[in-house]
């Protein structure tokens, strides 16, 4: 029974992505919860990143904005990333849930469909 516990468990994700602002990341978050392509989001504001673009170093404020979701929604959240998002090349990254609460995991599995069409 475990071992079937930590399986379901690895079909539930983490989404990292990062915006230019808040008002970006909220209208992501919405499209995507209304999509049911994540069950939640949570928004961190005022975040400083440096990376390497055109050449140079760049420094710029960000906002993290952390999607709770299923494995197989991802293609499709990170689809309708690029469609919604400002940057040429957003930060749109997954990272495996491999333990948690499970009625968490439940209730994402209940609210996160993406073969629902828009």
């Amino acid at each position: 029974m475990d071992s079937q516990r930590n399986s379901r468990q690895n079909d539930h994700i983490f989404v990292y992505i990062t915006a230019a602002g808040i008002e970006e990341a909220e209208r992501i978050s919405k499209a995507l919860i209304q999509e049911r392509l994540v069950a939640c989001t949570n928004i961190i504001d005022d975040m400083s990143a440096l990376f390497w673009w055109d050449g140079e170093v760049q420094s710029e404020k960000e906002v993290i904005l952390v999607a709770k979701t299923r494995s197989d929604a991802f293609e499709r959240l990170s689809g309708r990333v690029k469609e919604l998002h400002s940057y040429e090349c957003p930060c749109i990254i997954g990272m495996p849930i491999v333990m948690g609460n499970p009625d968490y995991l439940a209730w994402i599995d209940e609210e996160v469909r993406p073969d629902t069409t828009r």
